[in-house]
């Protein structure tokens, strides 16, 4: 080897650096090439060894040695080619030959910022530990005083509004000959809907595959009109398909409208042709994974259905900015944007902000307070998904959810409004699994309903993310499942009628299990929002910030 091959071989990188090591069974592998076609980054690639083998046989056996030639699957330690541990090899090897295996004591965050470029990933932040959520207990259970429920055979009525909830005497409503009346010509009523207290969280048209996507709407509108579960779902930034905001199925959809305005060109021009208001609008200003950061779908993502809803050209960035450009700080927003989308429809539909997890947001939600049109505040805490952010945006910047929810409320309940502007807490919700559980604790802290979204994907397309950085190649438009690309080729993997099934099995157990919990506290009509005194944790320092029981 010449002296400058060595150098150069000096400055590669060893299996040992990178985050999933591929454990390869050369005894098992037939060598029929699957596992390396459907590799979504190239991690893999087949080629040929030479062996050395030292034989000793016949009745005066005399070692020697044999070359022998070998083919094999080799993985590649070029950095823009790291393994994801998606295991999508695993699914195809006919002979369980290999399997990615995690790599503990990988240096993958040295290497990965190439020419200067800081990583970016999709899916959430790298923390295996419990969250806050996760380590909460119901420690309060009726029993002589105030007998329990029976959660199999009692009637349970699990749902919450999203609106603005006027106490009676604030309500411009009068009695006249028997029946109410509105009060005047200028009386005005807040909308309200009656929801279920989870909700399908912001992912739009083009962040997921029109498979996706289309399987979410599908469970949703089955959930509704057979189930009898009023599940809502939002949109995110982008619109949603134009036959779809003309039919029945819009009143089931909240309607995203943020910094970019993607996709608000169809919307507003369809509104004289709807047959249905949407749920609600959500004026999206921030993102719990990402805070203070603005959206992106990326080049590869806007192809020729998402080009069309969108009403931009195919193959071009879509960006959307850390702020609306026209407005500047909150009380404009509630000044202009609140009030604009209110009066678009009639004053009939909920509209409210959508904002990070921050230090701010009870200025925020002071500012709401004090509006008669703001219907909610939807707070997105650290641990939410993205499809396309900074690695270091994801792992330190943001604010927990739990805290921010409960000084919220706090807040609220200070100001003798506790029960009128509701709170949406999002990021996080479900994620260890416990999905009920996590609802039912942000209730009792104060939360009127949960959105999820990395949950859901887990729950109805099988998503192969994870904590410790497995797959996460949301923002690549290679997602192995099918997920999150707007590749025909991957997106035709997934099918949208087994993603709406899915959809349905997850919120009917949810429902059970939210029965389970709710049961013994002798709630069965009302949900237990800000009900803090059945909550309990054994940390000593999350009991103090939050205000409940400290057990152990």
């Amino acid at each position: 080897m010449e002296p400058a091959e060595r150098l150069d071989a000096n400055h590669e990188l060893t299996l040992h650096e990178f985050p999933y090591i591929i454990q390869w069974r050369e005894d098992r592998c037939t060598r029929c090439g699957r596992c390396t076609a459907v590799c979504p980054v190239h991690a893999i690639e087949p080629t040929v060894f030479s062996q050395r083998v030292v034989k000793s046989e016949g009745s005066v056996p005399t070692p020697t040695t044999v070359r022998s030639i070998m083919q094999g699957v080799r993985q590649v330690t070029e950095i823009d080619r790291y393994c994801t541990g998606c295991s999508t090899c695993s699914l195809v090897c006919p002979n369980v030959a290999i399997e990615p295996e995690y790599n503990p004591r990988h240096k993958f965050l040295f290497y990965k910022n190439k020419g200067g470029v800081p990583y970016k990933r999709g899916g959430r932040r790298n923390d295996p530990t419990p969250s806050t959520v996760d380590q909460l207990k119901f420690t309060r259970i009726s029993m002589l005083t105030d007998p329990a429920l029976d959660a199999g055979r009692h009637e349970f009525r699990i749902r919450t509004l999203l609106g603005r909830n006027l106490p009676p005497e604030r309500l411009p409503l009068e009695s006249r000959e028997g029946k109410l009346r509105v009060r005047g010509e200028t009386g005005f009523i807040p909308p309200v809907r009656e929801i279920f207290p989870i909700r399908i969280g912001s992912m739009s048209v083009g962040a997921l595959s029109p498979h996706m996507w289309e399987g979410l709407a599908m469970g949703v509108a089955y959930l509704n009109e057979v189930e009898g579960l009023p599940v809502v779902m939002c949109t995110g930034e982008g619109g949603i398909p134009p036959r779809l905001l003309k039919s029945r199925f819009a009143k089931y959809m909240i309607l995203q409208i943020a910094s970019g305005y993607l996709g608000w060109d169809e919307i507003v021009h369809a509104i004289p042709e709807m047959t249905e208001d949407p749920a609600a609008i959500e004026i999206k200003y921030g993102q719990g994974a990402k805070p203070g950061d603005g959206g992106l779908l990326m080049a590869y993502k806007v192809l020729k259905l998402i080009a069309k809803i969108r009403g931009v050209p195919m193959y071009v960035d879509l960006a959307s900015p850390p702020t609306h450009q026209t407005k500047y700080s909150i009380e404009e927003a509630v000044a202009k944007m609140i009030q604009s989308m209110s009066m678009a429809w009639g004053f009939r539909v909920p509209v409210y902000p959508k904002i990070s997890g921050t230090k701010t947001a009870q200025a925020v939600l002071n500012n709401l307070a004090r509006n008669p049109y703001a219907a909610a505040l939807c707070i997105d805490g650290e641990d939410g998904g993205t499809g396309a952010a900074y690695n270091v945006s994801m792992d330190k910047m943001g604010h927990p959810i739990a805290s921010n929810i409960r000084d919220c409320y706090l807040d609220l309940v200070k100001q003798g409004k506790q029960n009128e502007l509701p709170l949406i807490a999002a990021g996080g919700i479900g994620k260890g699994g416990n999905l009920a559980a996590n609802t039912a604790a942000m209730i009792m802290l104060g939360a009127s309903a949960v959105d999820i979204g990395k949950y859901i994907m887990q729950a109805a397309a099988d998503c192969l993310g994870n904590e410790y950085n497995r797959c996460n190649l949301c923002n690549t438009g290679r997602c192995p499942r099918g997920i999150t690309t707007q590749d025909p080729r991957l997106y035709r993997r997934l099918d949208p009628d087994r993603v709406a099934e899915r959809v349905v099995d997850v919120f009917k157990s949810a429902d059970v299990e939210l029965r389970k919990v709710f049961a013994p506290l002798g709630r069965s009509t009302e949900l237990p929002i800000g009900m803090s005194d059945a909550l309990g944790v054994a940390n000593k320092e999350i009991a103090d910030r939050l205000k409940i029981s400290y057990v152990c």
